[in-house]
C-alpha cells in the first residue's frame, strides 16, 4: 500500500506541473486521481468539470454526488475501496467533451495510474471514456452494463451520472448496471468487499 501511494503521490506532483497541451492554460487544479492505491476496481471518466476544477478532486459536483449515491448503495467508497481518474486531467473549456489530440496527450498519465494500481475491474463513466477505453464506436445506451475482457482485465461501461441527471427515466438502468456490478466485483475480487456482509 504505502510503495503505490507514493508511486501515486509521485506521479501527480509530477502531473501538477504538466504543460504538454492547451488545456493546461485554463486550469485551477489539475485532477489527478482520488481513492485506495491497492484498488481492484478502478472508475474512468472523460474529464473535470468546474467543481472538479475548483477542488481537484474527480466528481465532486452533482453528477459527483448521484455517483457516491450509486457506490454507497453497492458497499463502494472513493475513499476506501476503489480509486477514481478522468481520461484528461484538466477541465476542457465550458465543459466541452475532450478533443482526441488532448486525449492523446493526456492519457499517459491515466496509463501510469493503472501502472501503480493494476486494478482487475475498469469501470467506464459514460460514452467518451468507454470509447477510448473500451472501443472507438461503441453505442453507450445500446452497450451499458456488459462487460467484456480485454488485456485481462473486466470492463464495463455505463452511463454517465451526468447523463442520468439530465435523462432521470435511465436511472432505472444504469442502477442495475451496479447491481450486476457488484456481483461481478464479488466474483472476480479478492479484497474489495472485505469485512463487508453479502446479503442474497
Amino acid at each position: 500500500m504505502e510503495e503505490k501511494k507514493k508511486l501515486l503521490e509521485e506521479l501527480e506532483k509530477q502531473c501538477s506541473s504538466c504543460s504538454r497541451c492547451g488545456l493546461c492554460r485554463g486550469r485551477h487544479n489539475v485532477v489527478f486521481g482520488v481513492g485506495n492505491p491497492e484498488a481492484e476496481v478502478m472508475f474512468i471518466g472523460e474529464g473535470p468539470g468546474e467543481q472538479e476544477d475548483l477542488k481537484g478532486e474527480p466528481f465532486v459536483g452533482k453528477a459527483g454526488i448521484l455517483l457516491d449515491k450509486m457506490l454507497t448503495a453497492i458497499d463502494l467508497d472513493r475513499n476506501k475501496n476503489i480509486y477514481i481518474a478522468n481520461i484528461v486531467k484538466c477541465r476542457p473549456p465550458q465543459n466541452r467533451d475532450p478533443e482526441p489530440g488532448e486525449q492523446d496527450i493526456c492519457i499517459a498519465w491515466l496509463r501510469r495510474q493503472f501502472a501503480v494500481v493494476r486494478p482487475k475491474i475498469i469501470v467506464c463513466l459514460g460514452r467518451i471514456a468507454a470509447a477510448r477505453i473500451i472501443k472507438p464506436d461503441i453505442r453507450i445506451k445500446r452497450e451499458h452494463g456488459t462487460v467484456i475482457k480485454k488485456g485481462g482485465v473486466l470492463m464495463m461501461p455505463v452511463l454517465h451520472p451526468a447523463a442520468l441527471l439530465r435523462n432521470p427515466s435511465d436511472k432505472p438502468g444504469a442502477f442495475q448496471d451496479f447491481l450486476d456490478l457488484q456481483k461481478l466485483i464479488r466474483e472476480n475480487c479478492e479484497h474489495t468487499y472485505d469485512g463487508i456482509p453479502q446479503y442474497d
